[in-house]
């Protein structure tokens, strides 16, 4: 087993990361670095640092005269993040769904079965989080598209938020462990068009979802 060695500004980003994904800084809300170093114990350089990536992921917005700021929720931006992500992550399955060994899918099985316990503890963080990631990239370890793989990373991360709502908020918890469950099912069946079609509808499906719950929370 390797060890990770992470940067003062990766685990910076991580606390800020979470902070943000768990509405603890709320949309909108301004982020100084002068706080955000002295809660953290850290100069002020990671959090800069920091901020920056959080920028890449859509997840903190710089304005002039302004400063960071965590980004409002946005049914519109809702739409371009989910529908790409769709497209991308169907495309990986297409091209790894084939090569996926037996050993491959007992792996997937056993981060499903670690996802399906973090939701039934009502763990969030996990189950739309690092979990859901992992199942969905042993899903698509195959595809041997490092480009693709590097933005639907970029654009996960982007949408953990609003994956994260939808899962509390908005009936995530019903549906998807047993649509995880479709998913890798499909894909030891080899059945690379049903799986792709599917996979497609669980993303698009939780887009509409949490676009009906944005609306409903900006006309309160």
């Amino acid at each position: 087993m390797s060890i990770e060695h992470k940067t003062r500004t990766q685990l910076v980003a991580e606390a800020i990361r979470e902070k943000i994904l768990s509405g603890e800084i709320k949309a909108g809300e301004p982020l100084r670095q002068a706080a955000l170093a002295e809660e953290l114990n850290v100069s002020r350089i990671p959090v800069r640092e920091a901020l920056l990536q959080l920028e890449a992921e859509g997840l903190v917005n710089f304005e002039a005269h302004k400063g960071a700021t965590a980004t409002q929720l946005s049914a519109d931006q809702i739409d371009e993040i989910f529908d790409l992500r769709a497209l991308l992550e169907a495309e990986l399955l297409s091209h790894s769904i084939q090569k996926l060994t037996p050993r491959d899918l007992l792996e997937a099985e056993a981060i499903l079965y670690d996802l399906e316990e973090a939701v039934e503890r009502g763990d969030t963080q996990l189950a739309t989080g690092k979990l859901n990631a992992e199942f969905h990239g042993k899903l698509y370890c195959k595809a041997e598209r490092p480009q693709t793989a590097e933005l639907v990373d970029m654009y996960s991360k982007n949408s953990e938020r609003y994956v994260r709502m939808h899962i509390l908020l908005a009936g995530g918890f019903a549906t998807a462990p047993e649509e995880h469950r479709t998913l890798l099912d499909l894909c030891k069946q080899k059945d690379i068009d049903a799986a792709c079609a599917f996979l497609k509808k669980h993303i698009l499906s939780a887009k509409e979802d949490i676009k009906e719950l944005l609306i409903k929370m900006e006309q309160e």
